[in-house]
């Protein structure tokens, strides 16, 4: 039996580790290009498919059969080859149902933005009028637009369905949410990376934010069920859900110089399996000089914009502890590279405590004075305070405790 994702440009797809937990069957990834979609699903050797964007549509005209919910919504995400014929389902009708629902929020009687007018955004609005909203699809031209969004200043609920702000092209939001001053929640269906712009500007205005990586793992499930049909307990959804979200989330550490990070961040690495990365040797080592000559010849400025670019490539990856330097919370513009993909935990150490040798601003700095400048900062950037005065084995406990 060989299942697998059908896509245009598929990257690094979640998809086959989310199957291999469900059901006992071969999963991979199948690139094809628009003229070759035709002869492969036609003659290709697969028992049971996902589509993907950008052919949840186009498949349709080449499959004998489309279930009820396939067809209302005029799109299929899951194909399957029964008695010779290609069965076409919408299981993203169930996973964003179960995002939608696990999410907490109160739809009924809300008013909701649909951003975009897809396949994805036809099930949302599905749902969402199903759950009693009252739903507005933005697109670029149709009657309710980008461009007359103060029509609709009493939404409560913003749902992204386009793919404005997905890796790489992340940092970038659909709209802006200052808009919308009655707004309690934000959905994104993208989920790389694990917060695009539209959900860190929710978060910081203390508006509900999620992203899509549930309703990834809930519409695999109900997939896995057609394809071996067989029942999988929803149960499955929550665990894998779990599971692949502390794999994907980076540990972020900040703190001032020498306050532990490299080493905390070292052992960590080894108690979680991610990847370790010292984002100031990183930085040195494609710069090519050390951080005492890089402020000697291009001072701090030209220092800070070198860490920037190091921590908006660190920050873009997953699974990863990354040890940052002291002076990384200085830059504003530094907070969401991190916290995109990450959990920020702000190592405290007695000041007495910090070595000075080899960090220029420590020397020519005294600490006091750039720990009061820079607590506030800390604080701001920080999702968690650890205390890092005892031992490593308690500081990495306090840590994981979080994550769990």
């Amino acid at each position: 039996m060989k299942c697998g994702l059908l896509g245009r440009k598929l990257g690094h797809s979640y998809s086959p580790q989310i199957h291999a937990q469900l059901a006992d069957y071969d999963y991979v990834l199948f690139e094809k290009e628009p003229e070759e979609l035709e002869n492969f699903l036609r003659n290709g050797d697969f028992t049971g498919l996902n589509v993907t964007v950008p052919y949840k549509k186009d498949v349709i005209p080449y499959l004998d059969e489309l279930t009820p919910r396939a067809k209302r919504l005029g799109a299929v995400n899951t194909i399957v080859r029964q008695d010779g014929k290609l069965i076409g389902h919408n299981t993203d009708y169930f996973g964003f149902r179960t995002m939608v629902c696990s999410s907490g929020l109160e739809v009924t009687g809300k008013k909701a933005l649909v951003l975009g007018s897809g396949g994805a955004s036809n099930t949302a609005v599905a749902v969402l009028e199903e759950l009693g909203a009252e739903v507005y699809v933005i697109s670029r031209s149709g009657a309710n637009n980008y461009g007359n969004l103060h029509l609709h200043a009493d939404a409560a609920l913003i749902v992204n369905t386009t793919p404005v702000g997905m890796y790489p092209k992340v940092g970038v939001s659909p709209v802006d949410l200052d808009l919308f001053p009655k707004l309690e929640g934000v959905l994104d269906v993208v989920y790389n990376p694990a917060r695009t712009q539209i959900l860190l500007d929710a978060e910081g205005r203390g508006i509900a934010a999620m992203n899509g990586l549930l309703m990834l793992v809930a519409q695999a499930k109900e997939s896995a069920e057609w394809f071996a049909d067989t029942t999988i307990a929803d149960e499955k959804i929550t665990k894998i859900h779990s599971l692949l979200r502390h794999q994907m989330e980076n540990i972020i550490l900040i703190g001032m110089p020498g306050c532990g990070k490299s080493t905390i961040g070292k052992l960590l690495a080894e108690k979680t399996g991610k990847k370790f990365v010292d984002a100031d040797a990183y930085l040195v080592e494609k710069a090519g000089r050390s951080i005492p000559e890089i402020f000697a010849t291009d001072g701090e400025e030209g220092f800070r914009a070198l860490e920037t670019e190091t921590l908006q490539e660190l920050g873009q990856q997953s699974g990863l502890v990354i040890a940052t330097g002291g002076g990384c919370v200085t830059q504003q513009r530094n907070y969401p590279l991190l916290h995109q993909n990450g959990t920020i935990f702000w190592l405290k150490r007695d000041l007495d405590k910090l070595p000075t040798d080899g960090r220029p601003l420590s020397q020519t700095n005294k600490l006091t004075d750039m720990y009061r400048i820079r607590k506030p900062l800390y604080e701001a950037f920080a999702d968690q305070t650890i205390d890092n005065d005892g031992d490593p084995d308690s500081t990495i406990s306090q840590i994981l405790e979080v994550l769990t």
